[in-house]
């Protein structure tokens, strides 16, 4: 390295061109972290500084990024805002419940109609920290940004009852033989352990240093 690195760029490579936007539908692993907020609100059990507060509508969301973990996509990142509680009524934190029970679903290969205790258990969390680095699969969607540009989104996860959730996952998918519950899987796969008391980051307070 030269000393004059950093005052002399004819050197420098081209800038790369921007990744192509992952086609729409488009199914891929992903690893789940949530950008703290700083928002607590005890009476909902939402702890740890995890949700955050829109300055502009109030609402109340998780602030999560995407990141694809296997195949052609690999190390590509999304954004989207799983809501929790809007003044306008209850169908954006509806939204945002059945997206995590979805998740957790995918994540912890529990069949959407199995209503057994384990997999009661399974669609429970002791606190958003558990949602915080969770993997699962999902299918891309794209959307407009503020500015009227593409962009990549999730708003689904990818559920054991799909037809490609075992090959995505990388596990057997439960087979659901109606009635509620779930039947005996294709082949053997490991049974849901509920994790086991995990200490919570330390409570964020205040706005984040990024959005003052």
């Amino acid at each position: 390295m030269t000393a004059n690195t950093w005052n002399d760029f004819n050197d420098a490579d081209s800038q790369q061109s921007g990744f192509d936007l992952i086609p729409k539908g488009t199914f891929v692993p992903v690893r789940m972290t949530i950008k703290p907020g700083g928002y607590d609100d005890p009476e909902q059990g939402w702890g740890g500084g995890y949700a955050t507060e829109s300055f502009d509508t109030g609402s109340i969301y998780l602030s999560a990024e995407f990141v694809v973990t296997d195949g052609e996509h690999a190390k590509r990142k999304m954004w989207s805002n799983i809501g929790l509680l809007s003044k306008k009524g209850p169908t954006w934190g509806q939204m945002g419940r059945s997206f995590i029970r979805a998740v957790l679903n995918s994540a912890r290969n529990i069949h959407p109609q199995d209503n057994t205790p384990q997999a009661a258990a399974a669609r429970r969390i002791q606190g958003f920290h558990e949602l915080d680095g969770i993997e699962f699969i999902v299918r891309v969607d794209i959307e407009k940004d503020a500015k009227g540009a593409d962009r990549n989104v999730v708003k689904v996860a990818v559920e054991p009852d799909h037809a490609d959730y075992a090959k995505l996952k990388g596990v057997a998918a439960k087979a659901n033989t109606g009635g509620g519950n779930s039947g005996a899987p294709t082949q053997a796969a490991p049974a849901y352990q509920a994790p086991a008391a995990v200490p919570q980051r330390a409570p964020v307070t205040g706005k984040p240093s990024w959005a003052q």
